[in-house]
């Protein structure tokens, strides 16, 4: 391998295109309803939204059973109202959190992209640093058979 074949390091500057940080370039490339779906699967997906179907389920229920008849808004057993409520929370809920399931597969796929275009990019600087650590271990071994050869016998 000849010295002339070793990228030098301002090639491989030439070479490097600029990172991109893919959390930024991704979260920029939003519009304000792909925002809307962002937080709602954010927020819908966690323990504290859970609580709090949790609980209005619970104190809607038992105001239905416990309370006195004249003030139960949607009687036992039926509970049509509460069903109407909640199978409404589900159809506007699930495409908005399906919506943000793609947002973040997509999310995903930039980081990804990234990921590999810098995997490339140190896998060439390592080919560069190999390639002239090479070069200096044949230059040293020439170096030591020259001096080998002038040191007296």
């Amino acid at each position: 391998m000849s010295l002339k074949e070793v990228k030098s390091l301002d090639e491989l500057k030439k070479l490097r295109r600029r990172v991109i940080n893919a959390n930024i370039a991704h979260e920029e490339s939003f519009n304000k309803l792909e925002h809307v779906a962002i937080w709602i699967t954010e927020h819908v997906g966690t323990m504290g939204f859970f609580m709090i179907i949790l609980a209005w389920t619970i104190v809607w229920l038992s105001w239905n059973i416990l309370a006195p008849k004249s003030l139960q808004f949607d009687p036992f057993p039926a509970f049509v109202l509460w069903l109407f409520i909640s199978n409404m929370i589900q159809i506007f809920l699930m495409p908005l959190i399906m919506i943000g399931q793609n947002l973040q597969g997509r999310h995903s796929e930039v980081r990804a992209e990234s990921d590999f275009e810098v995997n490339v990019k140190a896998e060439r600087e390592i080919e560069a640093i190999l390639t002239h650590l090479e070069n200096q271990n044949e230059l040293i071994l020439r170096i030591v058979k020259q001096l080998d050869a002038d040191k007296p016998q």
